[in-house]
């Protein structure tokens, strides 16, 4: 019985300590994930017609999503205990995503999606955080930005942008076919959920200098408290909610379908 109330009380403690900004913002990307992927299945799965979903808008809208996603997770890397641990843990489920969709559904195969970065990303940031924290934040941020941008069409063949410059990578860097996960797919590569670690890697770093900010800084108080207390539980529960989204929006379609033909 103390046992026990020495668990619920440090479990309120590490709620309390937690930042409510973080969870409500990892909170709001998930759901607008999980609308997207509604989307996706209604439009590539169950033959909706959407025309609006194949704008570059909505790849902008989905792009500036995963952001937000990916480097809020690097800001709380910050507060994790083991992001060995953590880093792990996510891996996994990402490797349990590949297999699931090889098995049942090998036209929406997931090789290297969001959970395989993460994973990849949480275990990395002990070793590249150090770096990080070795230059002025204001020169980390302008770098890892920077690199960002740069490296944002690597998967594409190409460093920079259309709209300033390119400068093209070596045929032979996508040619080995194992260095899909750095950003570098050969031909005929596919992923349903795609996200190599270039660039989504630096999106994860810049995150922690956020994160740094939040921890070791004097935050305003509306940033450390929780406002909407459905947002932040979900936000602190993003991986099981990635994990189990697809399965019930594909039930929730097959039903609705059954519904319609009756």
């Amino acid at each position: 019985m103390e046992r026990l109330a020495q668990n619920t009380l440090q479990s309120k403690k590490t709620i309390a300590s937690r930042i409510g900004l973080i969870d409500e913002v990892r909170g709001f990307a998930i759901l607008c994930m999980v609308v997207y992927h509604g989307f996706y299945d209604a439009v590539f799965m169950f033959g909706a017609d959407i025309p609006a979903f194949d704008h570059p808008v909505m790849n902008f809208i989905r792009d500036a999503f995963a952001f937000g996603f990916i480097f809020i997770s690097g800001s709380a890397s910050r507060f994790s205990r083991s992001n060995l641990k953590r880093g792990a843990l996510c891996f996994g489920c990402g490797l349990l995503m590949t297999a699931v969709t090889a098995l049942f559904a090998a036209d929406q195969l997931i090789l290297f999606g969001i959970l395989h970065c993460l994973g990849v990303c949480m275990m990395l940031y002990p070793l590249l955080s150090k770096g990080c924290d070795k230059l002025p934040t204001w020169l980390g941020i302008g770098i890892l930005s920077l690199l960002f941008l740069l490296t944002f069409r690597v998967s594409s063949g190409y460093l920079g942008s259309e709209q300033l410059f390119t400068i093209a990578l070596p045929d032979p860097w996508y040619a080995t076919g194992w260095l899909f996960w750095l950003g570098l797919p050969s031909a005929g590569f596919y992923s349903a959920d795609y996200f190599p670690l270039l660039p989504w890697i630096f999106a994860f770093l810049l995150g922690g200098y956020f994160g740094r900010w939040l921890k070791n800084g004097n935050p305003p108080e509306w940033i450390k408290k929780t406002h909407l207390r459905p947002l932040a539980f979900v936000g602190r529960h993003t991986l099981w909610i990635y994990l189990f989204h697809q399965p019930v929006l594909l039930l929730l379609f097959e039903l609705a379908a059954i519904v319609m033909k009756c």
